[in-house]
This record gives structure tokens, sequence and C-alpha cells, in this order.
């Protein structure tokens, strides 16, 4: 499943599922925008895991469960805790986070 982040309850979403994949993005960001087809295709491929995609301005709470600094960042969690993140623009970067946490 992927979602885009409406309001400012990422935290409730982690909470409430084993498994969660956010990107933090803007919409000034280029490299946000090219990877973010990338982030549904892997979302489309791993259906029991919740994609989340979150305007990192837009919504301050919900950048504070990761270590936002630098965009995209792709933050997992499993269980309701922060397991990795990772800021980058590179498709096998995002998969090796994703296989991470999906494998366990």
């Amino acid at each position: 499943m992927i979602q885009e982040l409406n309001q400012d309850n990422l935290g409730e979403i982690i909470s409430n599922n084993e498994t969660v994949i956010v990107q933090y993005s803007a919409t000034w960001c280029g490299n946000c925008r090219i990877m973010k087809p990338k982030f549904k295709k892997l979302a489309s491929e791993n259906e029991n895991v919740y994609f989340i995609i979150v305007d990192a301005e837009k919504f301050p709470e919900s950048r504070k469960l990761a270590t936002v600094d630098n965009l995209p960042t792709f933050a997992t969690f499993k269980n309701g805790a922060f397991v990795n993140q990772v800021q980058t623009n590179k498709f096998e970067v995002l998969k090796e986070l994703v296989n991470e946490v999906t494998s366990n």
C-alpha cells in the first residue's frame, strides 16, 4: 500500500502498521520527483508493507521521527520503532533499505 500523507500523523500510522517505509520529500526537490515512481514501484512489489510519502516541509512532527537533513530521505520503521534511514537518489540503495526491513 502507498499513501501520500495529508496530515501530520505519521506517528499514528507507524504505530498501527508492522512495517512502514517513508519517503521524505518536498515539492521543490528534483531528486525527490525522480525517486517517487521508483518508490511507488517498490510499494507495488511489497504488498504487506505500508509505503508513505511525506512532505518534509508541511509536516514537521512527522519529519521528527527520522533525522531528515537532506532530501530525499527514506526511513524504515518496524513494530512502531525506527530501524534505519538513507539519503539517496540511487534506486539500488533504496532497494537495499527496503530489503533490509522486509527480510526480517
